[in-house]
């Protein structure tokens, strides 16, 4: 049996060097996207960022959901969550609906709004790391041990042992590991997380349970939904298939004058 694997990230450790944030950059052949890593923003080209909140840093990052909303909104599961723990994302299935963006609790999605043929984009755990026995490469690259990567049961005792030998030290509680359901990325902080950024007062109910009792309300809307939705991905996918031959022959015609 394949255990999960998981971050535990504590902000008390961190020292905002921002090793973390270049060591994504370089796993996922990502480019420069701020020349001031403090003060870059999630976006397509960036999984990762260190945010400074006064003397305190806090890293924002996918969650990877137990059991993630973006992949029960997908209409054609472009989402997935692995045996590893990992929420990855497969491009070709994408319609390019945005409901992931929408849906997710704790605003991480973003979309490639500039590309001819764009992608969701987000931070996927490494999954190809992980699944080989390696740590992330965040965990990896941090100097002072405040990202770890292991088996998500020994991140969990971890982080109740740090909480009860430092009582003082921290704010006593565990950001993931209840939050719409629980995750495989487990933050530990000195002040209440609100104060750093993270989205706070999330139901510990998983997110997907509350859309599906939506949904049940609803079958005739999603039926008709879900047939729309499937007619609408054989055209876009076919709009991008032109849109890719149309930029390759321009590219040709101009390599011949």
């Amino acid at each position: 049996m394949v255990k999960q694997k998981g971050i535990l990230y504590d902000s008390t450790m961190c020292v905002g060097c921002g090793e973390c944030y270049s060591a994504c950059k370089k796993q996922n052949k990502l480019p420069e996207t701020n020349s001031d890593f403090l003060k870059d923003h999630l976006s397509a080209n960036t999984y990762t960022v260190v945010e400074q909140h006064g003397d305190l840093y806090a890293r924002k990052m996918c969650m990877h959901c137990a059991e993630p909303t973006c992949a029960s909104v997908c209409p054609v599961k472009a989402f997935e969550k692995t045996k590893e723990g990992a929420v990855i994302y497969d491009a070709e299935k994408c319609i390019g609906c945005r409901y992931c963006m929408q849906a997710c609790p704790h605003q991480i999605p973003r979309y490639e709004w500039s590309q001819v043929s764009p992608r969701v984009r987000k931070c996927v755990l490494c999954q190809n790391r992980i699944s080989k026995g390696l740590p992330t490469a965040c965990s990896e690259a941090c100097p002072t041990g405040a990202t770890i990567c292991g088996d998500l049961d020994d991140l969990k005792i971890e982080a109740k042992k740090r909480l009860s030998e430092g009582s003082d030290k921290y704010y006593q509680h565990i950001y993931g590991l209840d939050e719409a359901g629980g995750g495989s990325v487990l933050i530990l902080a000195s002040v209440p997380f609100e104060k750093l950024g993270y989205t706070p007062n999330l139901p510990k109910q998983p997110m997907p349970q509350l859309t599906n009792r939506v949904m049940e309300k609803i079958p005739t809307v999603a039926t008709v939904g879900g047939l729309f939705l499937g007619s609408m991905y054989w055209l876009t996918k076919r709009k991008n298939e032109i849109a890719r031959e149309e930029k390759e022959a321009k590219f040709k015609r101009n390599e011949v004058k």
